[in-house]
This record gives structure tokens, sequence and C-alpha cells, in this order.
């Protein structure tokens, strides 16, 4: 949400770009340490009930968020919202084969990991719209009903759910000692820094380098999430041939739109396409990560997950941190120099991993 808002939420609290940005690195960083820490304190506890409480929390997030008077109580509500991130995907992200079968397991795994870049579509454009309509206040507020909607949902369809086998912290220094965990880990981290260290200053960069009208920047968000399903989707055809060439090719994308809009980003027409590449090649990224880390801890898979959303959610928040720094300091156009060289020293390092991702 604040990345679509992020420069009315920084003007009306009189705050820079870059500090506006600390609204995705906390979360991040909390999210990080939240989902180990909440994934082995739920214990014995049910899955449903517990799914249930996050979603609650995320509710109260959102609505203080909707009414903070100011930046620090607007950080807090984005600390609650990371203690959900992080809970939330390391326990509901693994239970596909528990609510639809192992047989469906695979189609449910990609159905969840979806509402990434679902969210892009939906999420981003659409409180963008809302906030320039009625201000950033009433995009908040809006998510915040629509998850109380989903909390009775939750409440209502979620079967019990009670745990299969409680989550030891031993266990997370066991898959660290995997050659494929650790690949995976490098990778992950030099993706997602590479993408949010980026496109957490994507409004400020259709503003003021594209001189995208406000009202216009949401469609242009909108063509980027939709383009973020297809790669989601075909990314689920492709990584059954190769993970490693789905992700490398992901990273290249991304590296190449980076790379390319401080050049043509000042065009709409071609900021509009490198929009689209970029999220395409995004989109297969949730799930090439999540699945090369699944794949190298088959024992574990609720450990893996937890280690996958811990290790997404520490790097998201390095990466609009740096980010941040970067856009003071420099320009937009700079920080997407820096993260195409950091999408293209990932997608290298894929290629080179390609014996370890095939294990």
């Amino acid at each position: 949400m604040p990345i679509g808002l992020l420069t009315s939420i920084g003007s009306d609290f009189q705050i820079s770009d870059g500090t506006a940005g600390w609204m995705m690195t906390l979360p991040g960083i909390v999210a990080a340490i939240a989902a180990p820490l909440v994934t082995v304190a739920a214990g014995r506890l049910d899955r449903r009930l517990a799914l249930c409480a996050l979603m609650a929390l995320l509710a109260l997030a959102d609505l203080l968020a909707a009414v903070a008077p100011a930046y620090w109580v607007m950080l807090v509500a984005r600390i609650l919202v990371g203690l959900t991130i992080g809970g939330f995907w390391s326990i509901g992200a693994s239970l596909a084969v528990r609510l639809v079968g192992e047989k469906s397991a695979g189609r449910a795994t990609a159905v969840i990991f979806s509402a990434v870049p679902l969210g892009s579509v939906l999420g981003v454009p659409a409180g963008t719209l809302i906030g320039h309509l009625a201000g950033w206040r009433s995009a908040f507020a809006a998510v915040g009903i629509l998850t109380v909607v989903a909390l009775v949902a939750l409440v209502a369809l979620l079967p019990p759910l009670p745990p299969e086998e409680p989550l030891r912290p031993r266990v997370f220094g066991e898959l660290l000692r995997r050659t494929g965990v650790r690949v995976a880990l490098l990778v992950t981290f030099l993706i997602v820094l590479a993408h949010f260290g980026t496109y957490t200053y994507v409004t400020p960069f259709l503003q003021h380098v594209t001189h995208v009208d406000p009202g216009l920047v949401s469609v242009l968000l909108l063509a980027y999430g939709a383009a973020g399903i297809v790669g989601n989707f075909v990314a689920g055809w492709t990584i059954s041939r190769s993970l490693r060439a789905t992700l490398t090719t992901s990273a290249a994308m991304i590296a190449a739109a980076t790379l390319l809009l401080p050049l043509v980003g000042d065009w709409d027409a071609g900021a509009i396409g490198l929009l689209v590449v970029w999220g395409i090649g995004y989109g297969a990224v949730p799930v090439c990560s999540q699945t090369w880390f699944s794949r190298s801890a088959p024992h574990a898979q609720e450990a893996a997950t937890t280690l996958f959303t811990s290790s997404f959610q520490a790097t998201l928040s390095l990466g609009a941190l740096l980010g941040g720094v970067v856009v003071d300091a420099s320009s937009t156009s700079a920080v997407m120099l820096c993260g195409g060289a950091t999408a293209t020293l990932m997608a290298l390092t894929t290629w080179a991993a390609g014996r370890p991702a095939r294990r």
C-alpha cells in the first residue's frame, strides 16, 4: 500500500521520499524476525486460530494507519503489519497440501503465491487511485475494512488445522547447513534487494522523471501488476522444466527494465513497456524462490517456508532502506541503476549455481 502513496504520505507528514520509505523497511525487518518466532511460538496452536488472530492484527494495523496523527504512529502501524506478514506467510503458505490434498498441492501453492502479483494488480493501483480521489487515509481505511471481511471468511470457511509437528529452533540450523538452502538464501537476497530497492521508489520516479500525472500512476502500476500475474503463472509452468533457467530469466528481465528506465523512462511508452517487462520478471520471483527452498529441504516444508519468508522480508527492508539512502543522496534514476546492477549480479549467480539448483 505505501508504494503507490509514498509521495502523498511523505508530503502530509513533511518528510522526504527516502524517510517515507521506512514504511516498507520497518515491516520487512519485523517480518523477518517474526517469521521464525511466531511459527515456533504457535507450537501446538491450531493453525486456523493462528491465522485468524494474525488477520485481526492486520485489520487493527490498517485502521491505525488510517487515523495516524504523526509519522511515528504510522510506523507503529507498519510494525504490526510486519508481525502479520511474518507469521501469516510462514504458517499459511505451507498449508496447501492439508487443504486440498497431495494431488492438487502444486496448483494450490501456485494459487496461494499468485496473491503476491495480485496484490500489485489490485492493491497498489487501487490504493493509489483511492488516495488520489479521497486521500491516502481513505485507502488504508478501505484495506482495514477489507481485512475484516477476510477475517470473517477465515472464521466461516477454514477447517480446523491442528499442527502436525511443532517446529523446533534447531531445525533452522540444520537447514542452513544444506548447500541448496544457502544458495537459495543468496539468490533470494540479491533479487529481492534489487527489486525492492527500486520498486519502492517507482512512484516518485514516474512523477519526477516520466512526469506522469498522479492520477495515471495507478494505471501504470496496474499494467505492472497484470504483467506480474502473467509472470507468476508462466513460472509455475516453466519451473518444472528448469528452475534455474526460469529464475535467471526473471532476474535478467528485472535488470534490463531497471537499467533502461533512466535512459528511456522519460518517454511514456518506454516507461510502460519496461514496467510490463519488470512485472513479468518479478512475478516469477516469489514462486521460484519458495520452490528452491522447498526442493532444498523436502523433509521440513514449514521450516523451509519460514526461512524463505524471513529472508525475503529481511532483504525487502534492506532494499527499501538502501534505496531510500540512494534516492535522498542522488536521485530515483540512480537507484534504478543500482538495482539493475544487483539484478545482473543475481542472474550471473543463479546461472553459475546451476548444478546445486538442479539437485
